[in-house]
């Protein structure tokens, strides 16, 4: 069964609306960085699958004043705590999609398998490459926080990274258990393969939400 016209039109807006609303930030970011360097990498991989709703987060949450600015604008401290965690969430998600983005093309393109399960082999690989980014973001946001050096800034970023990583893998692997029943095959190279992923990350951001509050409540998590 082939994928859906209606399907595939509306993968395609989907990822041009995640792509444009990635570039928008970008654009904003190159005139006003953040002062945790690492947020600069964080919004636009947010918008690749939030879209609009990044934007939005964005703007009304972590927008700094333009380069240069002598006037201190920080929006940490104004935030209600609920929408703090929305930060550390976006966080945790962006260096969860951007290694399962990287592992999903690397499984495709080498034809790598695990027990010639394809759904298991894309839950190791994209688990591995997840961690793997998920505690460098950390390590980027904890260490210059807490004024840490190399060997303990990878301990404090592996304890806030693994619980929050788990539960965001958990929703999105869910999801993908629900993509490999569907009635047609997609790939990596398919738009709505990666529209449906969008769907899945929004999914594991949302599991991730939870599991954040409570690290960053416990103090295991720096607030942002």
């Amino acid at each position: 069964m082939t994928v859906p016209a209606w399907l595939q039109a509306l993968a395609v807006a989907s990822l041009i609306l995640g792509f444009a609303s990635a570039v928008a930030i970008g654009i904003d970011l190159s005139r006003r960085p953040q002062p945790m360097w690492i947020m600069n990498a964080v919004w636009p991989i947010t918008a690749l699958y939030f879209g609009p709703i990044a934007v939005w987060w964005y703007w009304t949450l972590a927008r700094a004043m333009p380069r240069g600015s002598s006037v201190d604008h920080h929006h940490q401290s104004k935030r209600p705590f609920w929408q703090t965690i929305i930060v550390e969430a976006t966080h945790c998600g962006a260096g969860c999609t951007l290694g399962d983005v990287i592992a999903e093309f690397t499984i495709y393109f080498t034809g790598f398998s695990i027990g010639a399960s394809a759904l298991l082999t894309e839950y190791a690989g994209d688990f591995v490459l997840a961690y793997a980014f998920g505690v460098v973001f950390q390590y980027f946001a904890i260490a210059p926080m807490r004024g840490l050096s190399l060997l303990p800034g990878l301990w404090a970023a592996i304890q806030a990274d693994t619980f929050s990583l788990i539960a965001f893998e958990v929703g999105l692997f869910a999801w993908m258990a629900v993509m490999a029943h569907l009635p047609f095959h997609l790939t990596p190279m398919d738009p709505t393969y990666w529209f449906l992923m969008q769907i899945g990350m929004v999914i594991g951001f949302a599991t991730s939400y939870p599991a954040n509050w409570f690290l960053v409540r416990k103090g295991v998590k720096e607030p942002m």
